[in-house]
């Protein structure tokens, strides 16, 4: 074969090469992504994640890819792959349903469509992480404000769940680069909050102490406070646990309670109206009753029960409005039972913890997918008055006093020592007592219906007021309520103790002259001399002689006549 020829040939064989590299190079460039799945890089960077959202964190690793810090501060990614095929599998279907092209599966278009604005929404992070973690990809533990030293690429960061503790929460996951410059991010930390009230009745007013009448109904109320910001849940329930102490009575709660939702972080608890000590059940104006859809529990034994709401998310109305806060009031009754502790010394305590989702991947079906905010307490106190009727002269006790002693809400004072409607009386015992246990502040009226035997009794009604101050307060550990007790005579106050709440008055009668020698008696010195007493008596007695002498002396001259 000649030089020309094969020269010839050699060049028809080079071309047909290049033909054949033209045709193959799409397919050979996508064989090469696809095989480049399973590609690392050896570039490494530094990953901090700072805040309090919880003590350890898990990192997903989305794409790898080469990174560089740009010139304006930015990091620049190149040679992008995808982390493995589990990643890839997990990943696209959800990216699809997002919205990304479908035949958008090379790492390089999947990367540049999540960093366009208003892509990697946090709806659309969990959704991914949420796919990552079903498909049984292992995450790289961090510890908070630790740095870790990571392979360069695109990375989910979401908090590991066992790390979540109280007052914790995780969000949704942070979407980051790392490569070039150590990175920091810091999630922001967004939990509930709750807290406690009672309702006192002089003014109406919901405070963290406040006093009643023991079996009275006792109205408190629990706010929970939903923060903006919490993204990445698909369904949101708290659950407020209450513990009453032993003082409190559990029997009203399950058929008292009323549970209420308003969009929102700011505006107050307002939920109901209050209206002469008592709370309502309608809603205010921008609640919304979510009571059917909740789940009350009481625990009689324990003195203690919980609330579980439904969905919040759904009873604002979406995700969206969901996003901007909520709060969420529960309003029950649970009056101070016959074993109430008296006075300010112990009070009887009320506190509550809310219990809320750890995380947007938490189980909310259960109990191991919740946490909880510290504890919040409010507390009601209860006074024992006691009246004592005593003579004015010796102070005995007298017994036979019927009283007749009426409260500023209208009601009687029973023999069984409960206040009723309409007519009631006490009767004093031996000891000339009459005891009022576990009463309000406030105004008594007191009436003596019938006066002890011998002794004569006070005509119309006599003011006895007790007076608690000390009750408005912002914790319940700075109230240090005061008792005091005023009264009208013939009412006379002997002592109020606040802090074991017992209170003493007492009701002074004197003694009813039985005929004339005993009225003269109440005529005589009371010097205490018993001869001046006598001298006194027998002066008056000589004075009556005489002029009985005279009258007779006078009517026997006229019939001498």
């Amino acid at each position: 074969m000649s030089n020309r020829g094969f020269t010839s040939r050699f060049r028809g064989f080079v071309a047909l090469l290049c033909v054949l590299g033209l045709t193959l190079a799409p397919m050979l460039a996508k064989a090469a992504s696809v095989s480049s799945a399973h590609a690392r890089s050896s570039a490494t960077g530094t990953l901090t994640v700072s805040g309090t959202v919880a003590d350890a964190y898990e990192a997903y690793r989305l794409f790898d890819a080469k990174v560089a810090d740009g010139d304006s501060g930015d990091k620049v990614a190149s040679d992008i792959v995808w982390a493995s095929d589990a990643v890839h599998d997990a990943a696209l279907p959800v990216l699809r349903e997002a919205g990304m092209d479908a035949t958008g599966a090379v790492a390089q278009d999947v990367a540049e469509w999540l960093d366009a604005d208003g892509h990697m929404t946090p709806s659309l992070a969990m959704k991914l992480a949420r796919a990552i973690r079903a498909a049984g990809v292992g995450p790289v533990a961090i510890s908070a404000g630790a740095s870790a030293e990571l392979p360069s690429g695109y990375w989910l960061v979401v908090a590991d769940e066992e790390a979540i503790g109280v007052s914790q929460a995780g969000t949704a996951p942070i979407f980051t680069l790392v490569g070039g410059a150590p990175v920091t991010v810091a999630p922001k930390a967004a939990t509930p909050e709750v807290q406690k009230h009672v309702l006192e009745d002089s003014d109406g007013a919901w405070r963290k102490a406040a006093d009643a009448t023991v079996g009275d109904d006792l109205y408190w109320r629990l706010g929970a406070t939903i923060p903006a910001g919490l993204l990445g849940y698909d369904t949101y329930t708290v659950e407020f646990a209450d513990t009453m102490s032993a003082g409190l009575d559990s029997a009203r709660v399950a058929s008292s309670t009323r549970v209420y939702v308003a969009a929102g972080t700011d505006g107050g608890f307002d939920a109901v109206t209050v209206s002469g000590g008592s709370a309502g059940s309608e809603p205010a104006d921008g609640w919304t009753d979510i009571t059917s859809g909740c789940h009350v529990a009481v625990d009689s034994t324990a003195n203690t029960f919980t609330v579980r709401t439904g969905d919040l998310i759904a009873a604002l109305g979406g995700a969206e409005k969901f996003a901007a806060g909520a709060r969420v009031v529960v309003v029950y009754s649970a009056p101070l039972g016959a074993g109430a502790n008296r006075g300010a010394e112990k009070g009887n305590p009320n506190e509550v913890y809310l219990r809320y989702p750890r995380s947007p991947f938490s189980d909310q079906g259960g109990e191991g997918g919740f946490t909880r905010t510290p504890s919040d307490d409010a507390t009601a106190y209860t006074w024992d008055l006691a009246l004592t009727k005593r003579a004015s002269d010796d102070r005995a006790p007298l017994s036979g006093a019927v009283l007749r002693i009426t409260d500023d809400r209208g009601r009687r004072l029973a023999a069984d020592g409960t206040w009723v409607e309409g007519d009631a009386t006490v009767t004093t015992g031996a000891d000339g007592r009459v005891t009022m246990g576990g009463v309000d502040s406030g105004v008594l009226t007191v009436e003596e219906v019938v006066a002890p035997e011998g002794y004569a009794g006070f005509s119309g009604a006599r003011e006895l007021v007790l007076a608690v101050e000390g009750l408005d307060v912002q914790q319940v550990a700075a109230a240090r309520p005061t008792l005091t007790v005023s009264a009208a005579e013939p009412l006379r106050v002997d002592g109020a103790d606040a802090a074991s709440g017992a209170a003493e008055a007492t009701v002074l009668n004197s003694r009813r002259p039985k005929g004339p020698i005993e009225w003269l008696g109440g005529l005589l010195p009371k010097t205490g001399d018993g001869s001046l007493a006598a001298a006194f008596v027998l002066a008056g007695a000589g004075g009556l002689l005489a002029a009985a002498s005279r009258l007779f002396g006078r009517k026997g001259g006229r019939r001498d006549e």
